[in-house]
């Protein structure tokens, strides 16, 4: 069977091999082909394009080959010939003189011009017609699409007439190369003699014309009229068009104005310059070259190479015109227009770079290095079979070429204005823009390749200038693509480079403090592509020697540099090298290992790629320096503590060479007055002292007495004040933390400082330092104290303890982490007075602005953690605490676990939002790991008797009357067990997705605990349902969780603790969690029946009330009715609040349509809201007031009803308040209510409202902490319906 399918495989194989271009091409390059194939042949079919969205979709198909237009180049001859041939056809079908030519060429030309920005337009043009008698035609296109003007600018709407014109410009650039005079082919004169030799016809004038007007525009037009111009001006019978149209680009570049227009118009002439230029310099290198490519352009017959060889008169023209044309660019170049415009500077270098090609003698230099440099020039006019001697450089040829280079130089003619454009092109490569040094660095290079040796050396001895000190990073910038090219080129000889490679590591690790950043990484990137171009120029003899130099530089770069694109640059150069250099020591090895995937990560590059690399020989120590010398002292902070991180991470495999060597450097680097390095030398010192130790290297004594005086030394200094104070407590911290762990040598007077800084540290605001200095505590303590005397070590507890209450709130963060982190020695003797402070600290304090979240957050992790030391300290020790165990466990169960069920109840909120939902995150923290404490107390202590822990049970819920005995003399009751679940589930069902997904996890491991079972759990099998034991659970997205929890809601047990997180979610101000949330609750509610739904906020209950979800059930309307009237008058009394106000105001307008007598009450309470003081409620009030007396009419007499509906319909409710209570005053004559005072609705007894306010603590109600946090929250409404639940479900 599997020979079978081996064999079926092979077959398949070969099937592929073998099968047609078309079927690879579309299995393997254009997918979409089918679909663009039928959108063509539609269009073919009608000869237009008959629906416009298949132009959209055949463009945005196109738009994906954006970055790999090759992949469509073998489908561009099926999709651009039909589609000109549309265009040309239709234009002698209609003539130009129609309207509609227009609008079938214009979304035809859309398609095209995509091909061309993909593609590129050398690749597309190949495929357009191009008889002789469409040059008249193209013409008059172009004049037909000249007069018309885009109707947006945005791509995706356009219509075409920017895409109509540049395509008949293209369509122009190969027409023009007709093989005859073109005033032969023009028709216009075709009967006349009156045109005398080198006179212009009628139809290049206008080709001319339409050409300079779109060099004065901002679009591609400007680009493709350039190219038509350097294709028809350089043609042998346009001498005179050529000599008009550079005496109108001398007029043009010689005005000085600041008009707008005229800065494009500069644009466009410098542009079109360049490419004429360019286009004669290109004939001029290779002629032969040039009629093979315009053969297969133009697919004439060979009258067209007869035509083409009378090309020298061109150049004459270009020669004459060169004073005129670089007298006007170097002004230019100097001119403010350049120096504005980045565009203006990189067309201009283009164009020196060809005038300096044009006036140069074409030569091919015979001393240029040959190594790796392969033209195709030389390719077409030399033999195949070349001696391998003449590719390089050889001592045997050195005499003969140094000969002819004498001879060259005594022959050569060097034009006087070079000199000045190879100063144009070296200022290019200082410029601030990369486009402007890119143009100049290939422009130095081609300029080069036409110059002799000597003048050639002085060109890069002028470029190795560049990389001085004094140097901006744009000249080191430029400088490294100028020697990229040379060396390219061939035109770097091996002689030279001694010169240049001390220079290319240098730019290899430039990086030049500005500020608060540094500058330097384009610089680097540019080093790595030198080291590319030399691996591809040079062969492996010349190489030798220099690739052993670089190769740590690149692989230092590689894996240390802060930029991902340097790393990457690097990591390729060095690549590169091995492939081509040949056998080089591990290189493929390490290329794999420092692969473009491995570096994307610092980290990784730092702590893992490095590390590998530096076991092979020759890599470790340039490592250890690049670290010491550049990354511990790098301006950004992160940087600095990874680089320490790396350099511990070498230790192993010279522990001697950094205890000795590194270790002396560091230590006096870390008084060093610059911030960055003493911060990093600090940092590194510790993490070093921290390696040695695990690799067991013991430290001599004087470096360990060297070690212990590092963190005395900068508090004598006063490093800890001014500017990065800050971060430098939290490196000594870290310091102390690892020396600590090493057990340095401390004397006493030293351990006493070193304590002194931990505490002092501990006092201060900023987070990192309290949880850094909280870190070193721990290990300090552990390593110093640990055996000290009793009386230090309980001092240090008191000390703590007292700084529970103080009235710096930073204090009162810091010693509460301390508490938690301090060994069971320290907290046995005294655990209850820590415990039960811890607590209090745990609880919201009394006055306003004593409160702090971040401090009750601290209290919580503190009391875990000293709950966890005294468990695990009661089963490794054995000491007299042992005898009130008991008494321990109890106060875990009454006061811990209490006040870890209050912190789910804080929503305390400031600027900063939900400030008390990181209370809450610590508490489910906090319970988790007290209820596995609780219960394994249970397992090993009050319930011998219990099964296995390991052994999962069916069902957790309490039946038999083992479990009920049990249950009276074990800790985790069912009680608790049901307030646990119940309140992680609140948590579950709120509105913060971290807080939703940190619940569900902790009540994952909670029912899945395979080391210590929770017992005592409520209905534990419908949780083991919604929280299924898979671990791929999604509980931060809202529409996977609230459908999942909203089914405890059958629950008496967790029903109250569901609804009142969901009231939460739903009243809150986030569409999209409402949305959802809600949904969940109204799927929930509609499936299940005689269910009394309980809510807690005005706003979920005024949806409720709009899904009819309450009047579904008539037997508990009533009485519901009565409770939430009596607790909106309650409310809403004073209240300033629109969303509360206008959920208020929601709700009575639904109970005013129930069934009496409770309408007539919200009746009642919704004419008060008339009288309102703010108008807004007050028209709100009348609107919910027509409503509900056109559904129930039942509210007024019959004879009265129209005219009170006209009293609330006519009258202004959001305009005077006198006038609005006058209105209300009718209604309630009409209604036959009698008037009341509006206290309980506007809020004018503003004394008792205050007062009130005054008294509330932050816990008081829900409704006074969400007011504070500046939203609306919920007040508890209507009556809970667990009790119909239970009896329900019990029943």
């Amino acid at each position: 069977m599997e020979a079978n399918q081996e064999t079926v495989v092979g077959m398949k194989q070969e099937d592929d091999e073998l099968d047609s271009k078309e079927s690879v091409l579309q299995k393997y390059f254009l997918q979409e082909w089918n679909i663009i194939k039928s959108l063509l042949d539609d269009i073919v079919s009608n000869a237009r394009v008959s629906d416009p969205s298949s132009v959209h979709r055949i463009r945005s198909i196109l738009d994906k080959y954006q970055e790999q237009g090759q992949l469509l180049e073998p489908y561009l001859e099926s999709i651009v010939s039909p589609l000109m041939n549309i265009i040309h056809s239709r234009t002698i079908e209609l003539g130009i003189a129609s309207d509609e030519i227009l609008e079938i060429i214009k979304p035809i030309c859309i398609i095209v011009y995509s091909l061309v920005t993909v593609c590129g337009y050398k690749s597309v043009i190949k495929f357009f017609p191009h008889q002789v008698s469409d040059l008249e035609l193209a013409v008059s296109l172009l004049e037909k699409c000249h007069h018309t003007n885009s109707v947006t600018s945005l791509r995706q709407e356009s219509t075409g007439e920017m895409e109509a014109k540049c395509v008949t410009l293209l369509w122009l650039y190969i027409l023009v190369l007709v093989p005859f005079d073109i005033s032969t082919v023009d028709t216009s004169i075709a009967n006349e003699d009156n045109l005398t030799e080198f006179e212009l016809s009628p139809l290049v004038l206008r080709i001319i014309g339409f050409c300079k007007d779109y060099l004065s525009t901002a679009g591609p037009m400007r680009t493709m009229a350039g190219l038509v111009l350097s294709r028809l001006l350089t043609r042998p019978d346009m001498p005179k068009a050529f000599t008009s149209f550079v005496e109108w680009t001398h007029t043009v570049m010689s005005s000085v104005t600041e008009d707008l227009l005229h800065h494009f118009q500069l644009l466009g002439v410098v542009e079109a310059l360049a490419a004429i230029f360019k286009l004669q310099s290109w004939k001029d290198k290779s002629p032969s070259l040039s009629r093979t490519v315009r053969l297969e352009e133009f697919g004439c017959c060979c009258v067209v190479l007869n035509y083409l060889q009378r090309t020298a008169g061109s150049r004459n023209l270009l020669l004459d015109a060169i004073p005129v044309v670089w007298n006007d660019t170097s002004k230019l170049y100097k001119s403010s227009d350049a120096a504005r415009s980045p565009l203006l500077r990189k067309y201009l270098m283009k164009l020196t770079q060809r005038i300096g090609l044009t006036a140069l003698p074409h030569r091919l230099p015979s001393w240029r290095y040959m190594g790796r440099v392969a033209k195709l020039n030389v390719s077409l006019n030399t033999s195949n079979n070349i001696d391998q001697s003449n590719l390089g450089v050889n001592e045997k040829d050195s005499n003969s070429n140094e000969m002819s280079d004498r001879e060259e130089d005594e022959d050569m003619d060097v034009p006087e204005n070079v000199e000045e454009i190879i100063e144009i092109l070296l200022s290019g490569l200082r410029d601030m823009d990369t486009v402007v040094r890119w143009s100049a660095a290939k422009g130095i290079g081609r300029v080069s390749s036409h110059l002799t040796s000597s003048l050639s050396h002085e060109v890069l001895l002028s470029v190795l200038e560049l990389f001085s000190l004094g140097e901006g990073d744009g000249s080191w910038h430029g400088g490294c693509l100028a020697l990229a090219e040379l060396a390219r080129r061939g035109l770097l000889l091996p002689a030279s480079l001694p010169k240049v490679v001390p220079v290319i590591v240098k730019a290899l690790h430039y990086d030049v403090r500005r500020g608060p950043h540094s500058v330097g990484s384009h610089v680097r990137d540019a080093a790595a592509y030198v080291c590319w171009a030399f691996g591809r120029a040079y062969y492996h003899t010349d190489m030798r020697n220099i690739l052993k130099e670089f190769a740590p530089h690149l692989l230092t770069v590689a894996c240390y540099d802060r930029e991902v694109n340097c790393r990457r640059a690097a990591a390729a150069a060095f690549q590169e090298n091995v492939g081509r250099q040949g056998n080089y020591p591990h290189g493929i090895d390490i290329v794999n290992t420092a692969d473009y995937f491995s570096l994307s990560s610092r980290v990784n590059s730092y702590l893992h790629v490095a590390v590998s690399i530096a076991q092979y020989e020759g890599y470790l120590f340039p490592f250890v320096d690049d670290l010491v010398d550049r990354k511990i002292c790098h301006w950004d902070k992160s940087l600095r503590e990874l680089a320490a991180e790396a350099l511990s991470f070498l230790v192993k495999y010279d522990p001697q060479y950094f205890a000795s060597s590194v270790l002396e450097k560091l230590i006096p680097f870390t008084l060093s007055s610059d911030l960055c390095m003493r911060h990093g030398a600090t940092l590194a010192t510790g993490e070093l002292v921290l390696a040695l130790h695990q690799y067991n290297f013991a430290l001599p004594s004087d470096k360990q007495k060297s070690l212990s005086g590092v963190v005395p030394a900068i508090e004598k200094a006063r490093l800890y004040r001014g500017k990065g104070g800050e971060i430098m407590r939290a490196a000594v911290s870290r310091f102390i933390e690892c020396i600590s762990i090493s057990k340095v040598v401390l004397s006493e007077k030293i351990k006493r400082s070193l304590l002194d800084t931990l505490n002092e540290n501990l006092r201060h605001p900023n987070s990192q330092i309290q949880n850094a200095a909280v870190k070193g505590l721990k290990q300090f303590i552990c390593a110093y104290l640990h055996a000290s005397d009793n009386k230090g070590t309980s001092d240090v507890t008191e000390k703590y303890l007292s700084m529970l209450t103080d009235p710096n709130v930073a204090v009162r963060r810091g010693s509460a982490l301390a508490l938690g982190v301090l060994p069971y020695k320290l907290l046995a003797s005294q655990w209850r007075n820590v415990l039960l402070k811890l607590c209090g600290s745990c609880r919201i304090e009394e006055i306003p602005e004593d409160r702090d979240a971040e401090a009750r957050v601290n209290a919580f992790k503190g009391l875990t953690l000293v709950c966890e030391t005294l468990i695990n300290g009661r089963y490794d020790t054995v000491t007299s605490f042992v005898e009130d165990d008991f008494s321990l466990f109890v106060l875990i169960k009454n006061e811990v676990m209490t006040g870890l069920f209050k912190a789910l109840d804080d929503y305390s909120v400031d600027n900063r939002g939900d400030v008390g939902s990181w209370v809450r995150e610590a508490a489910i923290d906090g319970l988790e790991k007290c209820t596995y404490m609780l219960c394994k107390i249970d397992k090993s202590v009050c319930l011998p008797e219990r099964s296995d822990g390991n052994k999962i049970e069916p069902t957790a819920q309490p039946s038999t009357d083992s479990m009920k005995s049990n249950q009276e003399v074990s800790l985790f009751d069912e009680n608790l067990a049901t307030n646990l679940v119940g309140g992680i589930c609140k948590q579950a069902v709120e509105k913060m997705d971290k807080l939703r997904e940190a619940a569900a996890n902790v009540l994952h491991r909670i029912l899945y605990n395979q080391m210590i079972y929770i017992p005592y759990i409520p209905f534990r099998e419908k949780l083991e349902e919604i929280i299924p034991k898979e671990a791929d659970a999604q509980w931060a997205v809202p529409s996977y969780s609230y459908p999942r929890f909203i089914q405890l809601l059958q629950f008496g047990c967790y029903s109250r603790d569901v609804l009142s997180g969901l009231v939460i979610s739903i009243g809150g101000l986030q569409d999209s969690l409402k949305r959802v949330s809600l949904l969940a609750l109204l799927e929930y509610l509609e499936g299940v029946e005689s269910e009394d739904p309980n809510t807690r906020t005005s706003r979920t209950i005024e949806i409720l009330f709009s899904k009819k979800i309450f009047f579904n059930m008539e037997a508990h309307t009533p009485t519901f009715c009565v409770a939430v009237l009596d607790c909106l008058s309650i409310e809403l009394k004073g209240s300033k609040d629109f969303s509360k106000l206008y959920a208020g105001i929601g709700i009575l307008g639904y109970i005013a349509s129930a069934q009496e007598p409770i309408n007539m009450k919200a009746f009642s309470q919704l004419l008060d809201f008339l009288g309102h003081r703010y108008p807004k409620i007050r028209k709100a009030s009348a609107e919910q007031l027509y409503l509900v007396l056109l559904e129930n009419g039942n509210l007024v007499a019959e004879d009265k009803i129209n005219k009170a509906l006209e009293i609330i319909s006519e009258s202004c409710w959001d305009g005077d308040v006198d006038l609005a209570k006058y209105q209300r005053l009718k209604l309630y004559e009409i209604v036959g209510l009698e008037v009341r005072p509006l206290n309980n609705t506007d809020g004018t007894s503003r004394k008792t409202s205050t007062k009130k306010i005054t008294n509330l603590d932050e816990n008081a109600s829900y409704s006074s902490l969400v007011e504070s946090s500046g939203r609306f929250q919920a007040v508890s409404l209507g009556f809970t319906y667990s009790h119909c639940f239970h009896t329900h479900h019990h029943n």
